[in-house]
């Protein structure tokens, strides 16, 4: 990594190159991961992602990686829905932003066929850049399913996160992020599930990071709460930085952050995802600049986008990432 104070990342995804969805084969797959990883690199990014194309399936492209990818392959879980089961899943409370569960839970859970270290192992060799690992968390992941085994959404996480624990315990990359993107919006549950979610932090070999959004489904948000209803979630987890939402919410909420456990690293969104200007280098530096004088200088030790690129056009996630590097030189003076 650079010596700068505050480092430049992205969340994870890139937009997806349009040759490989048009012929999703795996020379081209490759072909996309090398593109993806370039334009990080020219952009100068301190950690890059190979834009979670590692869970790409040529045989099925439409697929959501984010979800389906970690689910499908895990034992105790079957794709086999009836319609009774489907309406039932429809009725339960916070599953608007899902018509149908990506998977059931039908036995005890464990990784089938899940191999997140040959994922890694696919890519850990593309670039001399520090690349980053992600994965979905276990509650997000417990919360999407249908649960016909367990009987309780603690128990149903608990075993995710065992799966993934193990897991990540295998891959050696610079750093791991988790991504939790319904939690924000459920804060009543913070109280239980930063023990499943710690569980895979106390796996990760690298730096520790954990991504928090409140969703991007359609360019919308689909959670609603406030930073500050989760202070206490955070300063029990075992984590080296967050990865938060800022630049779509705005700054106003920062002052909570004064209770954060210095031993944490505050990764601040500067970049907004949902629309497709770009913000100016003096903009993002601004932003930072206005989080440091809240917080202090010590308190910021990452900038990034508010989340994943995949919805926008290569041309404008290129160029925001280019300037979120500039930006951030702008602040240190280099």
């Amino acid at each position: 990594m650079s010596d700068y104070q505050i480092k430049t990342q992205v969340v994870g995804s890139y937009p997806l190159p349009s040759w490989l969805q048009a012929y999703p084969t795996a020379p081209n797959l490759r072909d996309a991961m090398m593109t993806v990883i370039k334009a990080q690199e020219l952009a100068g990014l301190d950690v890059i992602s190979d834009g979670e194309l590692s869970r790409f399936d040529v045989n099925h492209p439409e697929t959501n990686g984010m979800i389906e990818y970690f689910i499908k392959p895990m034992g105790g879980i079957t794709g086999k829905i009836g319609r009774d089961d489907w309406q039932q899943y429809q009725r339960t409370s916070g599953m608007n932003f899902r018509s149908k569960p990506p998977g059931m839970v039908t036995g005890s859970i464990h990784e089938g066929t899940l191999n997140l270290p040959e994922a890694w192992r696919s890519i850990r060799s593309l670039s001399s850049t520090p690349i980053m690992f992600t994965l979905t968390s276990p509650y997000m992941l417990a919360k999407t399913l249908h649960d016909k085994h367990y009987g309780d959404i603690q128990g149903l996480t608990h075993a995710i996160a065992r799966v993934l624990a193990n897991q990540v315990a295998d891959i050696d990359a610079t750093m791991i992020q988790i991504d939790e993107a319904n939690l924000p919006g459920n804060v009543e549950d913070a109280a239980w599930a930063v023990e499943p979610i710690n569980l895979v932090l106390n796996a990760i070999q690298g730096e520790k990071a954990l991504h928090l959004c409140f969703g991007n489904y359609g360019g919308q948000s689909i959670q609603k709460g406030f930073w500050s209803q989760l202070i206490d979630f955070f300063n029990r987890l075992n984590v080296d930085h967050l990865v938060l939402e800022f630049a779509r919410r705005g700054y106003d909420e920062l002052e909570a952050f004064k209770e954060l456990k210095p031993e944490i690293k505050l990764g601040i969104g500067v970049i907004d995802i949902k629309d497709n200007g770009v913000e100016s280098p003096d903009l993002i530096a601004k932003r930072v600049e206005k989080a440091t004088q809240i917080l202090g200088n010590e308190r910021i030790g990452w900038i990034h986008p508010d989340c994943g690129f995949w919805m926008l056009p290569r041309t404008v996630a290129d160029k925001k990432m280019e300037h979120l590097v500039l930006g951030r030189n702008l602040v240190e003076g280099k």
